[in-house]
């Protein structure tokens, strides 16, 4: 083991300790400019998929709005209330104003690794479709880079299906056991129940319980915090203020000042939305729309909600307490979004603090399960192979939350992550040109006056897509 944490601990500062980061805001500026602030153009638009199914009426097909719930429900996790107060704690107020900066960069990240895993999808046996990364390297890029592919899914698997269920089972069962006195294993029992129901019904199922409980989840947590911002609404323009000038060093709230701020926001902003890693477009795939840049759209939108929205909601309850000292060392993580919470509203606020967490754990599992499912699907079609999957990550749910120490035996799951994301950016890198003609195909569509563009694949017969999933071309 020692070997092997040795092994994984290069990769990891190969990849998130110096390269990674700066890689992802240098091409999420790239992408920025080149496609003309093409998320700031679209802004208007992103609003529409809440509005209904409009764009299927379909039961069979998942609908734009179940792709954007169930990718909102993997964003959203861990990060929006525990990784928002490590960033505060350890870069001060101003982290919080480098989280904005780069989702809003990130905005268009996720357009373009949305827009071509949808371009690329492929129309499954059952008649929904199967897309992302994996599949956009083997038809944009070609045979030849079916290894980039592989290593691609196998780090997917490894990362999010297996690594990272495990951590959402136990800080379901921490929550748990902290503030309601649940003993672990009755947790962590109920937690492979629901999983087991969820991860057999499959995609649709998955869509389908994202659509009742991301909105509820969401809802409920932007509530309370809209609720703790009036009852200190005269404090508001002071925290706007630390924010600002702690990001531009006006004011050193902690060591390191403007540079710790500065890696603090972008990392956890990074970490909490996840644009430019290549696990969200697997999800924005499966989605029935006439054109890929609309899921590109709706994909965009999702990492607004993450952090422009919910990690704000996190900040500002921590920053109009008075349980958040800047520079102190003992309270941090989710215990210093909780006595934050609780401070403001009383201490019932850490029930519902644990609600929050179990939802939000709990629609992050059901996403990294489908990122395995997929990614299993790309290597093989075996049923077998999908029922070992799935009883696997049952049994990483239930070890995970039963078992504290046994969670150290997943510290790959990072440097996997760190692998999956350069090989998502290289691919990125790669195929941006192609993005570009599609999302000048959308704007030329909007600019003739099409208020829906469709996307014909017939007018780009040098690209390998697939013509049964455009239906609507004519």
């Amino acid at each position: 083991m020692g070997f092997f944490d040795s092994i994984f601990n290069i990769i990891n500062d190969l990849t998130w300790g110096w390269a990674l980061v700066p890689f992802l805001v240098v091409l999420g500026v790239f992408f920025t400019v080149a496609s003309g602030f093409v998320q700031f153009r679209f802004f208007k638009r992103m609003f529409s998929v809440l509005t209904g199914n409009d764009e299927t009426s379909d039961p069979t097909k998942i609908s734009a709005r179940e792709a954007l719930f169930v990718s909102v429900g993997g964003r959203v996790g861990g990060g929006n209330i525990a990784g928002v107060a490590v960033a505060i704690t350890a870069g001060g107020p101003g982290a919080v104003f480098w989280m904005w900066a780069i989702a809003l960069i990130g905005m268009c990240s996720a357009l373009v690794e949305a827009t071509l895993a949808q371009l690329y999808k492929r129309t499954s046996p059952a008649g929904d479709y199967r897309g992302g990364p994996a599949r956009a390297i083997i038809h944009g890029l070609g045979e030849n880079y079916r290894w980039l592919a592989v290593i691609y899914a196998v780090c997917l698997i490894a990362s999010f299906a297996i690594g990272f269920n495990a951590f959402q089972g136990n800080t379901v069962a921490g929550a748990a056991l902290d503030s309601l006195s649940i003993p672990r294993i009755y947790t962590g029992a109920a937690l492979a129940i629901a999983t087991g129901f969820i991860v057999y019904g499959g995609i649709h199922r998955i869509a389908k319980a994202a659509d009742i409980i991301i909105p509820v989840m969401a809802l409920g947590y932007i509530g309370m915090a809209l609720l703790i911002i009036l009852l200190n609404i005269t404090g508001l323009p002071g925290v706007i203020w630390d924010i600002v000038a702690n990001a531009f060093g006006f004011r050193e709230a902690v060591a390191g000042g403007m540079g710790a701020a500065i890696a603090q926001g972008l990392r956890r902003g990074l970490f909490s939305n996840e644009a430019g890693l290549g696990s969200a477009p697997n999800v924005a795939a499966t989605a029935y729309v006439k054109h890929p840049v609309s899921q590109g759209i709706t994909q965009s939108f999702s990492v607004f909600i993450d952090t422009i929205i919910i990690c704000s909601c996190t900040a500002f309850v921590i920053l109009l307490g008075d349980v958040y000292v800047p520079g102190a060392e003992g309270v941090d993580g989710v215990a210093l979004t909780q006595q934050s919470m609780v401070s403001h509203v009383g201490s019932w606020a850490q029930y519902f603090l644990t609600l929050a967490i179990f939802l939000f754990s709990f629609s992050s599992i059901m996403y990294n399960y489908y990122l395995g499912e997929n990614a299993l699907s790309f290597m093989t079609e075996n049923p077998m192979a999908l029922h070992i999957l799935r009883i696997a990550i049952i049994g990483i749910v239930f070890l995970g939350a039963v078992a504290p120490g046994a969670t150290a035996v997943f510290s790959f799951s990072d440097p996997m992550m760190g692998i999956l994301a350069v090989v998502n950016l290289l691919a990125l890198m790669m195929l941006f040109p192609t993005a570009l003609r599609i999302i000048n195909d959308f704007r030329s569509q909007l600019a003739a006056g099409i208020a829906k563009p469709v996307f014909d694949p017939k007018k780009f017969p040098d690209l390998d897509t697939d013509h049964t999933a455009w239906p609507d071309a004519k």
